[in-house]
């Protein structure tokens, strides 16, 4: 199919990453910690007080300066009252400042003062609109360092579990995985994992540039349709040539198409499955173990590592680690292999380690 049609049918797009920071609040969303609404309540009631009560005590420090209609000296209740009614804007009058003193403090102080109060009061409206400016400094922020992460295309069950084990693996932070997908619930997931999340179709070039995936060291396609894949693998290699981009597929007969469009991996769903499916009707213990050996957080776990100066030259099978492959030049070894028999320096080990859980 030509590159110009290709392009067509992604709805090739450059202009939503010119896009200012403010415009792009909604579309890209930076995490940030949540605070229970209690929280929220109690530090503004605490912060409501606080000014209350300072202003009391600047009324009470110049009591004399101010005349109640009563004509009777000013306690400490009748300073808090003013405070109330003047942070309030009420202003019944009944106690006024009557020095030259008074009314500069209540003209420099209690101005502020009454100004911190009507916010902490309607906080909610401000909160608001101070939340939109913030996500929008975020997002610049965040868009100019971005470097070296990952980004995953699709938070269904797939990425999900991509996700947990990049992150139970330690091979990332959540900081360091962008999740793009078009269903706004499973961002508002994503979003909860603490997970920077971008609203957009992923076979849009412009999309995975606002993703980062242009400076991404992996790129992971989870998405449910392998049309969609092929798609989304090829506008991300054009953008990121050198990343390593890992897609998912259900079929088979697929697999090509991925590794045309520039997938350095893919993995078939349904035929792994199907294979432990199989298995688990005559030998279920092959299947647990398999299941243990893809679950890095408990038991046993698959992981690669650089080769130690003592192990150069000798056997992946006479170490203490049980080596399932030698990586060299980025090609994979089986330990049966000849060319496997003397290990590199160069050489990363693909082994079987334990968890200690």
């Amino acid at each position: 199919m030509p590159k110009g049609r290709l392009r067509r049918l992604k709805g090739f797009d450059e202009r939503l990453t010119a896009q200012p920071g403010h415009l792009l609040v909604g579309v890209l969303r930076i995490p940030e910690d949540q605070t229970g609404p209690g929280r929220v309540i109690a530090r503004r009631l605490a912060i409501a007080l606080v000014l209350l009560v300072g202003a009391a005590l600047v009324v009470y420090l110049d009591r004399d300066g101010y005349r109640d209609v009563r004509a009777a000296p000013l306690t400490f209740l009748d300073c808090l009252y003013f405070a109330a009614v003047s942070l309030s804007t009420t202003g019944y009058g009944d106690i006024t400042p009557i020095s030259e003193v008074a009314r500069l403090v209540n003209t420099v102080i209690f101005t502020p003062l009454r100004i911190a109060f009507l916010i902490v009061l309607v906080g909610t409206t401000l909160e608001l609109l101070s939340e939109r400016s913030r996500q929008a400094w975020k997002i610049q922020r965040w868009r100019s360092k971005v470097r070296n992460h990952t980004v995953v295309i699709g938070y269904g069950t797939k990425g999900k579990r991509a996700v947990a084990v990049r992150v139970s693996d330690e091979e990332s932070t959540q900081g360091e995985i962008v999740v793009v997908d078009t269903d706004r619930s499973a961002l508002e997931h994503a979003g909860a994992a603490g997970l920077v999340t971008v609203h957009g179709d992923a076979t849009k070039s412009d999309v995975l540039r606002l993703a980062g995936a242009q400076h991404a060291s992996s790129i992971i396609v989870a998405t449910n349709r392998d049309d969609t894949a092929v798609l989304v693998t090829l506008t991300a290699r054009e953008i990121a040539p050198k990343a390593r981009i890992v897609a998912a597929i259900r079929e088979a007969e697929n697999s090509h198409l991925l590794q045309q469009s520039g997938a350095d991996s893919v993995v078939v769903s349904s035929e792994t499955a199907g294979r432990l499916l199989g298995l688990a009707t005559t030998t279920p213990s092959v299947v647990e173990m398999i299941e243990d050996l893809l679950t890095p957080d408990a038991g046993l776990a698959i992981a690669e590592r650089e080769v130690e100066p003592a192990e150069v030259g000798g056997s992946p099978r006479h170490l203490s680690d049980t080596v399932l492959g030698v990586v060299r030049d980025g090609r994979l070894l089986r330990i049966g292999a000849p060319e496997a028999d003397a290990i590199e320096a160069a050489d990363r080990l693909l082994y079987v380690r334990d968890t200690g859980h």
